[in-house]
């Protein structure tokens, strides 16, 4: 009998379904440091971004055989390496996209009619200060006719794009493996468009987008400083549901100050789960807790296709 420590939960649907084809699934979370320990009971260990299963850990748990990622990025798994020790690993790329794409535009909407910081300052007492906040939020913009660049052109990358698309925004795009090629967009009655879209450098993304929004995986260097903020147009927004690291928090903070930069949305950290005080603080900031793929449907679609992925591999 197969059994499966899902360390940091797995949907419903995603545990029926495992149940269902005879595996034994626990969903009670190990402490990091007792899972050499506790994994000695299992075949297979499920995880989000909470749980790291390194080296260290994989070379002591010789019966593991199988290490499944609920979501798109891998940082937390040393993959090739599990690979070379014979342990699979699977993940659900694809499940999540959607969600994190509708959350970038939710920060996008919030910066551009500077919600985060009325919501900060309502409600009010009189008159007086109902008009002096209707003054200081009038000038707001607009999505439509602008130019979001995104960076990272996978598959949460190309769903930002295609939101944008359907909004009436020029998209552009960077990533390290050039794309060219179409991104369908369906709308009412099932009519269906294709958009011919393609990659462009990284310089002219940072140089003349609008709005920029992050969709890499963990970088060792920031990919967003000081350098980049001095290259993009005055007044850009910035957001970023992919990874935190990636963008200098402290430039970032300062490029706010001086106006260069308009506004960010943040869904992730340097320092999570204590992010700098400057940056919660900060009025220009949008936040939210790396909650980019915490929707429902997601959470029943990665656990759905992680259970398939399973259930496969210990079939074939």
């Amino acid at each position: 009998m197969i059994k499966i420590l899902a360390n940091d939960g797995i949907d419903p649907v995603g545990k029926a379904l495992l149940e269902q084809a005879g595996f034994v699934v626990d969903t009670e979370t190990v402490p990091q440091d007792k899972l050499v320990e506790a994994l000695k009971n299992y075949d297979a260990i499920t995880v989000r971004s909470a749980t790291k299963v390194r080296k260290e850990l994989i070379d002591q748990v010789p019966n593991l055989k199988l290490i499944g990622r609920g979501g798109v990025g891998m940082d937390n798994i040393d993959v090739e390496y599990a690979r070379e020790k014979g342990v699979a690993v699977v993940n659900t790329p694809a499940a999540s996209s959607l969600s994190v794409a509708e959350l970038v535009f939710a920060h996008l909407f919030t910066g551009a009619r500077f919600l985060q910081d009325a919501n900060r300052k309502m409600p009010v007492d009189g008159d007086t200060q109902f008009n002096t906040l209707k003054k200081a939020y009038a000038k707001g913009i607009e999505l439509k006719g602008k130019t979001l660049g995104v960076i990272g052109f996978g598959r949460i990358g190309r769903e930002t794009a295609a939101m944008g698309l359907r909004l009436g925004m020029n998209v552009i795009g960077y990533d390290l493996y050039p794309f060219t090629g179409h991104i369908s967009l369906t709308f009412q009655d099932d009519i269906s468009v294709d958009i011919p879209v393609k990659t462009v450098s990284f310089e002219e993304v940072i140089a003349e987008s609008d709005f920029i929004s992050l969709h890499t995986p963990f970088a060792a260097e920031p990919i967003l400083g000081a350098k980049e903020f001095d290259q993009m147009k005055p007044g850009v927004g910035i957001v970023n549901c992919s990874r935190g690291g990636t963008i200098d928090e402290q430039a970032l903070i300062n490029a706010l100050d001086s106006g260069k930069v308009a506004f960010a949305g943040l869904d992730v950290f340097d320092n999570e789960p204590t992010p700098l005080a400057a940056i919660l603080q900060h009025p220009k900031i949008s936040l939210t807790p790396h909650i980019g793929a915490s929707t429902n449907e997601a959470q029943e679609r990665i656990g759905s296709e992680l259970a398939s992925l399973i259930i496969a591999h210990f079939t074939k």
